[in-house]
Order: C-alpha cells, then structure tokens, then sequence
C-alpha cells in the first residue's frame, strides 16, 4: 500500500533527524537550534544581533529564543550586552568561545538539504511543497509555528515549556 511507504519514509527523516540532532548534541554539548543561533550571529555586523532578529529568523516565538540564547549564554557561547542606543535592549553577542565551536561544527542536514532542494526543477519543487502542504493539512498542524528545520529538540522545548515551538 502506498500509505505504507509514506509512513515508512517520514519515519526515516524524523530518525535521520533524530540521530543528526543525538550527534551533534553529544559531540558538540548545543542544540541545532542552538547552533542555528550562533550561526545567524556568525553572520551579523560585530557579530551581534537582538533577541527578535533571532526569534525572526528562526521562526520562533520570543520566549523559546530567550531560552536558547540563556543557554548558550550558561555556555559561555553568547553574551547578553547593553544596547549603545538603548539600554532598555540587549543584543546577543557571540563569544570567542563560540566562534570556536562554529569553526569545528558540520554542516547540518537542512543546510545539504537546502543545496539540494535549490537545484531541483521548479516544478518538482513546487510539487514537493504541495505534497507537504498535504501533509501538514492531514496532521492538522496548519496553525504550527515551526523553524526551517525539523529537530528533536523541539520535541524537548514542547515538554519543557508546555508550548508547541
């Protein structure tokens, strides 16, 4: 039965996910999310940005970032700094530390997927959008916020805080 195989490859890619995000965290002692944190850091001016960028760029709502960031902040990772144009703000900064754990992390599975996805033909693309659009209807998870990555980690968020991530 079809259905059979659509089950059978969606439980491959949420294993898949699994084991990247089991790896990572036990060599590297972070996250994806978090680690997708210090990279969109990695990537702004001094390194700096304020908690709404990273929940933006996430697509995660603020609270669950400010729980990313004060653990990466325990780390050692990141650092909380004053705002020059507004003490009321705070920008996240990555640490030395930090930008020596990003220098010897991997390239992770959504960012291959990602090179792998833009060379597909347009119609292909489209047609695999659809597909999970269809997907996502079936489980009912229209009204979901989700980042661009699927991880286990926002299996742990939900249990933590009690709130879809």
């Amino acid at each position: 039965m079809i259905f059979t195989d659509v089950l059978i490859n969606l439980r491959k890619i949420v294993r898949s996910v699994n084991l990247e995000s089991k790896r990572i965290e036990k060599e590297f002692g972070i996250s994806i999310p978090q680690l997708l944190c210090m990279h969109f850091l990695h990537g702004q001016t001094n390194y700096q940005s304020t908690i709404t960028a990273i929940a933006q760029y996430l697509n995660l709502n603020l609270s669950t970032v400010m729980g990313i960031v004060g653990r990466l902040e325990k780390k050692n990772l990141v650092a909380r700094l004053p705002k020059p144009t507004d003490r009321r703000t705070s920008l996240v900064s990555l640490t030395a530390s930090g930008m020596h754990l990003l220098e010897r992390s991997p390239e992770l599975m959504h960012q291959q997927l990602s090179a792998k996805l833009a060379s597909l033909p347009e119609k292909q693309l489209t047609a695999l959008k659809e597909s999970l659009d269809l997907l996502v209807s079936c489980f009912e998870l229209g009204d979901e916020s989700a980042s661009p990555l699927m991880t286990m980690d926002d299996l742990k968020t939900f249990s933590e805080e009690g709130e879809a991530v």
